[in-house]
């Protein structure tokens, strides 16, 4: 059933109110806030109606409305209003970002402390590394029961594994091994190497020890390595500040979701492909049932190598979904241009929310 405009503007105020005080919403302060030039009872009429809707609901029996996640929902897609950053605040924002972001090598962590710290809520970053694979294998002979496995990676690590034999092999052996991994190994990723490669790398040096497999195993962990995510978390005792996480074992369940780094590796294979967008989760949204009572904004960055990275905040529903996507926006729109994206601004929320950033015209106005 489609609301009327009367119910979305009651919809809104119900919303604003809530977000802004976390106290259930009565008729007599929408009265006042939306301006709708009807009566009290005809309020609470449509307040009764946003109810059975599943728009809105009781908490007790004598107390206003709150919004349900479908009522968030709706409110995101189809009522918020454009958040606008002032001039200043872009401006301070950028300040920060070039302080913050100079040093790539910190550029996870400190994107999510500024995320953290403008919306006052726990952020999450994700930097997904990009392909990596072997470049090449040195194998270094020490004695008749010890080598070393010596790997170059195509972004420049090295990683290296000494080797403990209870049989004993001989120069030879290792030098046909190194030739053999560095003309079938290479330049491949971790899913190449299977069971039949490995196979015939051994009947190609007659390898009855397999001394095959335990390098090839060393190359398959390596490489499953070189593509964990890098993440961060920051700011989780911040949700100790909202009342909604009050009781402390509820707080604490979602404080130790966030905690777990594998957890957070996993967001963008739950959430899929972003493109470069914002993408809101309201309560029951989410996949994980720890975050069934929470909201999860995201915003997705280009690292260039055609890679992507997310920055996301964590909250109550109750969250200012307006202003934390404006600025997640910026943050991520900061990050693909550092990480060599190219210029273009994010666009907003799924559907009809668009997030249009401050920019100086020629003639020294400011629009929005």
């Amino acid at each position: 059933m489609a609301l009327s405009e009367r119910k979305k503007k009651i919809l809104a105020a119900v919303v604003e109110e809530y977000i802004r005080t976390a106290e259930p919403v009565g008729s007599k302060t929408v009265a006042q806030t939306a301006k709708l030039g009807c009566s009290s009872a005809t309020i609470r009429n449509e307040l009764a109606e946003l109810a059975s809707m599943g728009y809105l609901e009781q908490p007790h029996t004598s107390a206003g409305r709150v919004p349900t996640p479908q009522g968030y929902r709706i409110y995101v897609n189809e009522l918020m209003q454009r958040q606008r950053l002032s001039l200043e605040e872009t401006e301070a924002i950028n300040r920060s970002l070039n302080e913050r972001l100079r040093e790539l090598d910190d550029i996870v962590s400190n994107a999510g402390a500024l995320a953290a710290s403008l919306t006052n809520y726990p952020a999450m970053a994700i930097a997904a590394p990009p392909p990596a694979t072997i470049k090449r294998f040195d194998l270094i002979y020490i004695d008749a029961n010890t080598f070393i496995i010596v790997a170059m990676m195509s972004n420049d690590t090295v990683r290296n594994k000494l080797v403990h034999l209870p049989v004993s092999v001989g120069q030879d052996m290792i030098n046909r091994l190194s030739a053999v991994f560095n003309a079938n190994f290479t330049g491949i990723t971790e899913d190449r190497i299977s069971s039949l490669t490995i196979r015939a790398a051994e009947r190609a040096v007659d390898d009855t020890m397999g001394l095959t497999g335990v390098i090839a195993s060393f190359a398959i962990e390596i490489l499953s390595e070189a593509q964990t995510a890098e993440t961060c978390v920051t700011g989780a005792n911040r949700l100790l500040a909202q009342p909604e996480y009050q009781d402390p074992a509820k707080a604490h369940a979602l404080m130790s979701y966030l905690n777990d780094a594998q957890h957070i590796r996993s967001l963008p294979d739950v959430y899929g492909d972003m493109g470069e967008g914002i993408k809101v989760l309201i309560g029951p949204e989410n996949v994980a049932e720890e975050l069934k009572d929470s909201s999860v904004v995201l915003a997705s960055y280009d690292m260039g190598d055609d890679t992507k990275g997310l920055i996301g905040v964590v909250g109550p529903t109750r969250m200012d979904y307006s202003a934390v996507a404006a600025k997640l926006g910026l943050i991520a729109r900061a990050l693909s241009e550092r990480l060599g994206a190219g210029s273009q601004p994010p666009p907003g929320l799924d559907n009809k929310l668009i997030i249009k950033e401050i920019k100086e015209d020629s003639n020294g106005q400011h629009e929005q």
